[in-house]
């Protein structure tokens, strides 16, 4: 993982992103979280905070229908 496709807003971590969401099996929706928490002060901002606020959405959704709610 030494070269970043579109931009450089991950090479600062010690830890890649997609090594965190393989090594703890996260689905798409929990690996897009990660990713846009981790880089929205390098990249979209306020922008990528509502897109990990619509993958959360998308995850409580699922979460509730499929009646694991607690």
């Amino acid at each position: 993982m030494d070269n970043q496709v579109g931009g450089n807003h991950y090479s600062k971590y010690k830890i890649q992103v997609v090594d965190i969401i393989d090594d703890h099996n996260l689905d798409f929706y929990e690996g897009n979280i990660l990713k846009y928490l981790l880089r929205y002060k390098d990249k979209n901002g306020v922008q990528d905070l509502y897109k990990l606020e619509h993958y959360l959405q998308m995850i409580i959704k699922k979460t509730e229908a499929n009646g694991k709610r607690q």
